[in-house]
């Protein structure tokens, strides 16, 4: 009960103490250069040219980060850090909190969960407003924690998949299809030893499966093969949600959603601009537009989809793993 009250209290804060407007020319820092997206999301916000070019700020400053027994992070660090000061004029800093003193925003994008929330700490303690890349933590604890402390500092924080903001799916939801009754969301599923099954790139396919379904999933059933996880979350008012996790190649990005009047499904896939395009408007507005009681409730599903592998199969609560998680 107590971390279901700390996420509705982070959730009524974000609103509640989300700052004023920043200047249109927003400083942005980010924590992390061990992914793809931040030489991405840097060409959209620093590249006037790009056709895609997000316009309200710029990124000037990053701190490496870099997981040594992750080889996907430790190896791209160096590669990624050059092309930022090269190509962009970034400039890198040691620590973290010297970053934050010369930013007006931050992106932590550190390819690995689990330093995100010591990461994170001092951010909160500077009052920028932070975005956090998938996963949002490597542990249900550690992301209840990241959204307690966003609570407690006042500081705007939110955590999204590019999925989300697919333009591809964002029309499926404004089809009329009547009241959202189930939906499937088919995604690639590669595993990493070092995090949940689902954290690493489940992620992304849970979050297409969220934006449909909204927070209130109750009980988690998976059924798991060396390519594939099925996992079957039930809803509030018996809705149902099914995940279909892949590991083999050529995996498609899709949902499919079932309402009471007619059935929806996404064509296409998308990219990184929308997401992008929503991170700026959220740090010039300090209002998160995913909140955190939906982004705990995605990582409980994940969570309990671990715990329900472990017992063979058997339905597991969500309120269990929230209490485990305390």
């Amino acid at each position: 009960m107590r971390s279901h009250c700390l996420i509705a209290t982070a959730l009524l804060l974000t609103v509640l103490f989300a700052g004023p407007a920043f200047a249109a020319d927003l400083r942005i820092g980010i924590i992390g250069l061990d992914t793809s997206h931040v030489t991405a999301f840097t060409k959209l916000i620093n590249d006037t040219d790009d056709a895609q070019h997000v316009a309200g700020g710029k990124v000037v400053a990053a701190f490496k980060g870099g997981s040594a027994d992750i080889e996907s992070s430790s190896s791209r660090v160096d590669g990624y850090t050059k092309e930022l000061v090269e190509k962009y004029g970034v400039k890198i800093y040691d620590t973290i909190p010297e970053l934050c003193k010369n930013v007006d925003a931050v992106l932590l994008e550190s390819v690995d969960g689990r330093p995100h929330l010591e990461q994170v700490k001092p951010v909160f303690a500077s009052g920028k407003p932070v975005f956090i890349d998938k996963p949002v933590a490597g542990t249900l604890k550690d992301a209840i924690e990241i959204f307690r402390l966003a609570a407690e500092a006042k500081v705007p924080c939110f955590s999204s998949s590019s999925y989300r903001y697919y333009q591809s799916l964002q029309e499926v939801l404004k089809q009329d299809i009547g009241d959202v009754r189930s939906c499937i969301s088919i995604g690639p599923c590669h595993l990493e030893p070092h995090h949940p099954d689902l954290f690493w790139y489940g992620v992304h396919a849970t979050e297409a499966l969220f934006t449909v379904m909204g927070a209130g999933c109750e009980t988690v059933v998976r059924t798991t093969t060396p390519d594939t996880d099925i996992v079957t979350g039930t809803w509030k008012e018996g809705r149902t949600g099914t995940l279909y996790g892949i590991r083999t190649s050529g995996t498609p990005h899709k949902v499919i959603v079932f309402g009471s009047k007619a059935v929806a499904e996404q064509e296409n896939s998308g990219d990184y601009a929308p997401l992008v395009a929503e991170i700026m408007k959220f740090f010039q507005t300090g209002v998160a537009p995913v909140s955190p009681v939906e982004t705990v409730n995605m990582f409980a599903f994940m969570e309990a989809a671990d715990e329900s592998k472990r017992l063979g199969g058997a339905p597991v609560k969500i309120s269990d793993v929230m209490e485990k998680a305390k």
